[in-house]
């Protein structure tokens, strides 16, 4: 009787795992991103360039997602970038955030970026978080040498606004 059950057992347990329905081979992979850089610090009007490597073995990566975060300031909408088919396994570049305003300056103005990569079934990547001072003074260079492509991925769709600007939160691409 114990021999009939650890055969059954077994062939149960055997076919579970074949036919993928054991939880491990089953879950979905999360959309990782493996390294990022930007500049803490530029000047108002410039471009700034937020650069990552992303990497899901699945190959299902459909959107980098980021949020801005400004302290008193009101609630910016979330922008949501398509990732290429080609890349959606894996990529390496930057998506940039356009700091050109018609409003007041925006000099001394702190930021932070959340930025997550998901897979449209809704897995995300953890987010990795950019800083960011916008200052006269500011000086940008090259971001380290040989670690992202100089790959555009695609803008983040947000307008930036002075504090106490109670101004539209329609995205803007900066072509007024």
């Amino acid at each position: 009787m114990k021999k009939l059950l650890v055969v059954i057992v077994a062939l149960f347990l055997g076919t579970w795992t074949v036919l993928g329905l054991s939880s491990s081979a089953n879950s979905s992979t999360v959309p990782t991103i493996t390294q990022s850089f930007a500049f803490k610090e530029i000047r108002p009007g410039d471009t700034w360039k937020i650069y990552m490597t992303a990497l899901d073995p699945s190959g299902k990566m459909k959107y980098i997602y980021a949020e801005i975060q400004q302290p008193g300031g009101m609630a910016y909408p979330i922008s949501m970038t398509r990732i290429k088919p080609e890349n959606r396994k894996e990529f390496s570049g930057y998506i940039y955030l356009n700091t050109v305003t018609a409003e007041k300056s925006l000099e001394f103005v702190t930021l932070k970026l959340v930025v997550y990569v998901g897979d449209g079934a809704g897995n995300f990547s953890e987010p990795a978080i950019f800083p960011l001072v916008l200052s006269q003074g500011a000086v940008q260079s090259s971001p380290p040498a040989g670690v992202f492509k100089e790959n555009d991925l695609g803008p983040v769709m947000i307008r930036l606004r002075p504090v106490g600007d109670g101004g539209s939160t329609i995205p803007s691409t900066g072509s007024r």
